[in-house]
């Protein structure tokens, strides 16, 4: 076969058999070079990106990592130090460079993406009635499966974006697995400038710059693919829940949205993100806006309480409110997100790009071991008729990388992103290409436009579907629990947890070895009220219970048994931190006095009388009774008013009225 090799060197062509080693390659690749480090030698098939070190390909041939006759090899080099002359190199490299080099192969994926890493995506077609002519076991190419990134298949399904792994399939090369493992289809998008700069020839940016270091013109183009296809809320009252904020104040607000990836099979080879609560963390709300701290304080203690769910969970995106009430009808909300205005500021969509670029996706198919991310921005707001409802986004990776840049700004028109100028200054650096965008004219024609000074938002945006399940079965049974951070409207308090639980009888149920059948609507309402994200998360903040009987606590409640089996509970009893919280329930917890209070009746007042003073009451009405009734008592009892007299007395001290 034919190879062709471009270098700096200039072009070259061999003429090499296509079971030949890749050393063989190699080394007519270092005959052309000047002072070439062999180590450093790498290889592409793009002009910029997707480069791998040679070193890491020994014991391949040129079939396996499917080059045919004709292709174009890219080759870049790192200049020896000392002059010696270039010498055959052997493959054999360093371990340290190999494994540094081979980053993507030690990766660890999510569930989701090694369950579809396992299959192969077709999407399969029934036998046409019409046009198949052959039995039932035969297959044609009317019937045969489609790939998952068929176009006419994505027309007819109205389906704008491919889905992640169909968009791999796409654009992996059609050859044997050790080829798509040897270079990684995908490569991470950036416009930096190449610091320092591959050819060495002048001082680092800003001090210099060329074509070889400097980043490419960029055209804005709708993203092909998404890293999320659909978002689904578990249960519908995590939304009402995260509401009530909102219609008791009228201020914004905002959560992080707890959930895990699942497949998604209403499109080729789909993830979807399934919601299962949300954490609010401290912000101030404002009629038309939210102040918010990013890091949040809290991330990594939510983080590890969410993985210890019988389903791992993870912060999957977050959520905000933008809802205005009409003034003419407070029971809608004002249209505001439409077509002719915007359905993503250019403020949320720098901040968008900002939590997705920090918040990366392990993958294999990637030199750098990460690619996308996989953060799903949810929106509450008012739909044309004046109602609420959800629309989810994500941003491309295009616009992760203008704001890794630092290319962008919002602008004051909502809908439209600015473009910043170059700085040169040696602090703050910022090299700006050329930006452009396409759209169609009044005359239907495509047309080619500079970005500069700003363009619109919606070339970085990439929609996401959104809905609840036809049979709700979230993770968490209740949503009753006061909900964190929200001072002055729920406000959360150890004392109102172990009121709770003396209520629920979780003391007695907690002593008993047993489940009787009287028991068990009792555990199954401790179980339901247990089953809380928000009180988990307050749990851990009390020193009451330890991070291993956490775990326990955590997966017991989220326990998929947990409503139909009542036995579930009982390894969370025998926790030491369980017995501790129903000590405090028990001293927390208001006593009844053993005999009931003297007189025709009592009332829930005597709840809080001590014993003692019910033992008082009790001897001296014996003795009054005696005395009323008695003789040589040496009292008089005034029949008027019941006021004891001295017995010389004829009128009563306290009413005046006559004794006898």
């Amino acid at each position: 076969m034919l190879l062709r090799v471009r270098s700096k060197d200039g072009n070259f062509r061999f003429e090499l058999p296509s079971t030949a080693d890749i050393s063989v390659l190699v080394n007519k690749i270092l005959e052309t070079t000047v002072d070439a480090d062999p180590v450093s030698l790498t290889v592409s098939d793009q002009p910029r990106g997707n480069e791998t070190l040679v070193s890491t390909l020994k014991g391949r041939n040129l079939q396996t990592l499917g080059l045919k006759h004709g292709d174009m090899i890219f080759v870049g080099y790192a200049t020896k130090v000392s002059q010696a002359p270039a010498t055959p190199m052997s493959i054999d490299a360093p371990s340290s460079t190999r494994v540094q080099s081979n980053i993507w192969e030690t990766v660890q994926e999510d569930v989701v993406d090694i369950y579809w890493r396992s299959k192969n995506g077709k999407i399969p077609r029934d036998r046409d009635a019409r046009f198949c002519k052959h039995g039932a076991n035969g297959m044609c190419d009317y019937c045969m499966p489609l790939e998952p990134y068929d176009a006419a298949y994505q027309a007819e399904h109205s389906i704008k974006h491919l889905s992640y792994h169909a968009y791999l399939h796409k654009i992996s090369p059609k050859t044997s697995s050790a080829a798509a493992t040897a270079i990684p289809p995908l490569s991470p998008l950036s416009y930096k400038v190449k610091n320092p700069c591959p050819s060495g020839g002048h001082p680092p940016w800003p001090a210099g710059i060329c074509t070889g270091c400097q980043p490419s013109a960029i055209t804005l183009q709708s993203q092909p693919f998404r890293m999320v296809d659909h978002l689904e809320i578990a249960s519908p009252d995590i939304i009402e829940r995260f509401l009530k904020a909102w219609r008791s104040t009228g201020l914004q607000r905002f959560g992080w949205l707890i959930g895990r990836y699942e497949p998604y099979e209403k499109a080729p080879m789909g993830i979807k993100a399934v919601v299962e609560a949300l954490y609010e963390p401290p912000q101030e709300g404002e009629l038309d806006g939210l102040t918010l701290g990013i890091p949040w304080e809290d991330e990594p203690r939510i983080r590890e309480l969410a993985k210890m769910s019988s389903a791992p969970l993870t912060i999957v995106g977050y959520i905000f409110t933008d809802l205005d009430p009409d003034p003419e009808d407070r029971t809608k909300s004002i249209y505001k997100r439409h077509p002719h205005s915007f359905f993503v500021s250019s403020l949320e969509a720098i901040f968008a790009a900002t939590i997705q670029k920090s918040n990366p996706t392990p993958s294999r198919s990637c030199s750098s071991g990460a690619f996308g991310s996989r953060m799903v921005t949810a929106i509450l707001t008012a739909t044309e008729d004046g109602k609420v409802d959800i629309s989810a986004y994500q941003v491309s990776e295009q616009a992760c990388a203008m704001v890794d840049a630092d290319m962008i700004e919002a602008s004051v028109e909502p809908g439209i992103v600015r473009i910043k100028e170059e700085d040169r200054s040696q602090d703050a650096a910022r090299y700006v290409p050329d930006v452009f965008f396409r759209y169609k004219n009044e005359y239907n024609l495509e047309v080619k436009k500079t970005a500069k000074p700003c363009f619109p938002v919606e070339y970085l945006l990439v929609n996401v579907t959104h809905g609840f399940p036809q049979n709700p079965s979230p993770l968490f049974r209740s949503n009753q629990f006061a909900i964190e951070n929200r001072p002055g409207l729920e406000d959360q308090h150890i004392e109102n947890v172990l009121k709770t639980l003396a209520r629920l009888g979780a003391p007695q149920l907690s002593d008993s070895p047993t489940t009787s059948t009287s028991d068990a609507s009792k555990r199954l309402e401790l179980a339901k009220w247990l089953s809380d994200w928000h009180l988990l998360a307050f749990l851990e903040t009390t020193q009451l219970v330890s991070k291993v009987d956490m775990k326990v606590l955590v997966s017991t409640v989220t326990s998929p048994s947990l409503l139909g089996d009542p036995s579930v509970l009982n390894a969370l009893f025998k926790t030491e931190s369980w017995q501790t919280l129903m000590t405090f329930t028990r001293e927390s917890a208001p006593s009844l006095p053993s005999t009931p209070a003297p007189g025709p009746s009592s009332s829930h007042i005597d709840e809080d009388i001590p014993q003692d003073v019910f033992d008082q009451i009790a001897a001296e009405e014996a003795t009054r009774r005696e005395g009323f009734g008695g003789v040589g008592s040496g009292v008089k009892i005034c029949p008027h008013c019941t006021f004891e007299n001295p017995e010389g007395e004829t009128d009563c001290e306290v009413c005046g009225l006559p004794l006898g």
